[in-house]
């Protein structure tokens, strides 16, 4: 069974409460802001999938030991251009023995993309 995984970072949120509008004239608009508890983004993918993208993106991209790579890691903030990424989904549909349509393979930019477009196939 798959646990969500929050990569994100919380952001505040306001919340429009009440608003009141004046028939007579249409500049005197007033709103009542309050804060709204934080909220996180979750990653749908399973934990050891993106797990596994880590390890084939950091061998794809032959990184340094102890470089960091997570599920909101960015393949250009990593050092990779545009063949690095297609070498990368390449290493993704062997080790997970799936294939990626070019428009999907297009829309992958970061480690959670991947994830969630390879669960999405390996569940197809």
């Amino acid at each position: 069974m798959a646990s969500a995984v929050s990569f994100a970072r919380p952001v505040q949120a306001i919340n429009v409460k009440s608003a009141s509008f004046s028939a007579l004239r249409k500049d005197n608009v007033a709103f009542r802001m309050q804060s709204a508890p934080l909220r996180s983004v979750y990653c749908s993918a399973k934990k050891e999938t993106v797990d596994k993208v880590c390890e084939i993106v950091k061998s794809q991209l032959a990184l340094q030991p102890g470089t960091e790579v997570c599920g909101s890691s960015k393949f250009t903030d990593l050092g990779a251009d545009s063949l690095d990424t297609v070498e990368i989904v390449m290493g993704l549909e062997e080790a997970f023995g799936i294939t990626v349509e070019e428009s999907s393979a297009q829309a992958i930019a970061t480690v959670e993309d991947a994830a969630d477009l390879i669960d999405s196939l390996v569940v197809a």
